[in-house]
């Protein structure tokens, strides 16, 4: 079991996970955003290789469109 600390709240995984599952789990495939790991930003080219591991701090950003 793994704790990540996503937008400020804590997220319990059963098993390790990388940044392309996470994103899949927490339904924003598809959607425009930007994710920082404890402090970094990861490159989206990078999402499926990112392995995440227990106690990771996540900043997710959603882009919103709009006129």
């Amino acid at each position: 079991m793994i704790t990540l600390h996503i937008n400020g709240a804590a997220h319990q995984l059963p098993d390790p996970i990388n940044v392309a599952a996470l994103i899949e789990r927490l339904g924003l495939t598809g959607k425009r955003i930007a994710l920082e790991r404890n402090g970094e930003i990861v490159p989206r080219s990078s999402f499926a290789t990112q392995q995440l591991a227990d106690g990771d701090k996540l900043e997710v950003v959603v882009a919103v469109g709009g006129g």
